[in-house]
């Protein structure tokens, strides 16, 4: 097994984080029926994604900081996302 290089699994881990968070926005926008913003959020998706897969095809070893990234950025991102309780759902139709 090579060696692990600190930068590129910082780089892996941040990446899949932002990928992630990335694509609950593009999500959130689908839902909300909002074509322009998921298009954008879509296209920045892929970018952070490539990145990160590009850097783990030398080394599976990284795949577990892509793991660790994903959930860090999905659990962030929905947190941020929280509504209060009895709120309608992010990307609800407004009534």
């Amino acid at each position: 097994m090579a060696s692990i290089d600190p930068i590129t699994a910082g780089g892996v881990l941040i990446a899949t984080a932002a990928t992630d968070a990335v694509y609950v926005m593009f999500t959130s926008a689908v839902v909300s029926r909002k074509r322009v913003p998921a298009a954008s959020w879509s296209s920045v998706w892929y970018v952070l994604s490539s990145y990160a897969v590009i850097s783990y095809t030398e080394n599976w070893v990284y795949v577990a900081f892509a793991a660790v990234g994903s959930w860090i950025g999905a659990f962030l991102t929905i947190t941020f996302l929280h509504r209060p309780p009895g709120g309608p759902p992010v990307g609800a139709a407004v009534e």
